[in-house]
């Protein structure tokens, strides 16, 4: 065991939200209560952000049974952020300031939860700081809907956003069923690169209320496959189709789709801002068929739906950020936990380890190309066998008045 650590803890949420984030938070600060090491706990607003405007919430002064009650609620409490920052051999400017308020609070240990991004913030904060003989202990907590985060098997927040989609999908497939006449439903699933969370789309297959169609960006899309592929599905269904797309899905030339209508912005970590697909697909197809056609895009929906939240996700989230804390009690640092699975075990089951941060840091875990069907009509049973885990158990959200009961943190400002 690593010498003993006294000084604070700093934790930050950053990237897209969703339903389970804040169960990490939960098990971050009520596992730092446990420790005298611990002399102080604080949320940083708006992630890195909140550390560079010195914006610090004192966790110690929030109740005890707000704290539990983050485990079910959904977004990011203390405030989320897209904040990229530079390599400090760049600039150093913001690498300064952070150290200046690391040392005004003395934080001595960082847990940063987030993606692919978050665990290059935590890799440049960590190697800059060591390059200051700063002793600040690191721990990158991960969550992404998208579940494209490497080195894990698998991401907090999936599990609830894919059970989101697939459970949705099959209500639509009876809505979308109700008249005698046709119809082309276009279902659009985020993923910017990674198809994750489309594929979970096909996760009521098995019951018979499955889409026809999905388009993953794993795979190039074509503009007139798609119509060829819907012509079929309405011949065989009665002019009935269901296709979900996720938004990242381009073309052979790597454009992607969204971009047939709009020039697409940008946010502040460089990534296009996608969204619109479904809609640009839907004009395509009411010119070519004179079918009714519904764009759906299911946008924020999928990632703060904590009402149909995985038990298992919330239960996995709230681990890791717990996990991060009593590493880096242990001495471990410029980490980031991984979820690792017994794929040998007779029943699902999960252990918690440390993987290098720079590992993770802007890389991404794709869709295996041989667990997609080449028709495009579903997934193969090793999709099937991977998520569906993921999904299971109830979210058992606290209630008042039939309404969910959200934490409500008193975010009072730290002094120093």
């Amino acid at each position: 065991m690593s010498k003993k650590l006294v000084g604070a803890c700093l934790f930050g949420q950053s990237g897209g939200p969703t339903a389970v984030i804040n169960a990490s938070a939960a098990g971050a600060f009520l596992e730092a209560l446990k420790h005298e090491e611990i002399t102080g706990i604080y949320g940083a607003e708006h992630g890195v952000r909140g550390i560079l405007n010195d914006r610090l919430f004192d966790i110690r002064q929030e109740d005890l049974h707000e704290l539990e009650l983050l485990k079910n609620t959904p977004s990011s409490a203390l405030g989320s952020v897209r904040h990229k920052l530079k390599p400090f051999n760049v600039d150093e400017s913001e690498y300064i300031r952070i150290l200046e308020v690391f040392q005004k609070y003395n934080i001595r240990y960082f847990f940063y939860n987030g993606g692919n991004d978050s665990m290059d913030t935590c890799n440049k904060i960590s190697k800059y700081l060591q390059s200051q003989n700063y002793e600040c202990r690191i721990i990158g907590i991960p969550k992404t809907i998208d579940n494209d985060l490497f080195g894990t098997d698998h991401c907090p927040g999936f599990g609830s956003a894919a059970k989101y989609v697939a459970t949705s999908l099959m209500e639509l497939y009876l809505d979308t069923h109700v008249y005698d006449t046709g119809i082309v439903l276009i279902v659009e699933v985020m993923g910017r690169n990674a198809g994750w969370l489309t594929a979970a789309s096909t996760l009521g297959a098995p019951q018979g209320f499955g889409p026809d169609l999905i388009y993953l960006p794993e795979i190039p899309f074509d503009v007139d496959d798609f119509i060829e592929d819907v012509k079929n599905v309405a011949a065989r269904k009665n002019n009935k189709v269901i296709a979900v797309i996720s938004e990242g899905i381009k073309d052979q030339s790597g454009k992607y789709i969204s971009e047939y209508l709009v020039s697409l912005k940008r946010d502040s970590f460089g990534h296009a801002q996608l969204g619109g697909t479904a809609t640009v697909l839907a004009g395509i197809v009411a010119d070519k068929f004179k079918i009714k056609v519904r764009p759906i895009e299911y946008s924020l929906l999928q990632r703060c739906s904590a009402h149909i939240a995985s038990k298992t996700d919330i239960e996995e989230a709230f681990n890791v950020g717990a996990f991060a804390v009593k590493q880096a009690i242990q001495g471990e640092t410029d980490k980031m936990v991984a979820i690792i699975r017994d794929y040998q075990a007779d029943t699902y089951k999960v252990s918690y380890q440390l993987v290098d941060v720079a590992g993770s840091a802007n890389l991404e875990k794709h869709v295996p190309i041989e667990w997609i069907k080449p028709d495009r009509s579903g997934m193969t049973q090793e999709f099937y066998d991977y998520v569906m885990p993921l999904i299971q158990g109830e979210a058992n959200q606290p209630k008042e008045n039939s309404l969910p009961r959200f934490a409500h943190l008193k975010k009072i400002y730290a002094k120093k």
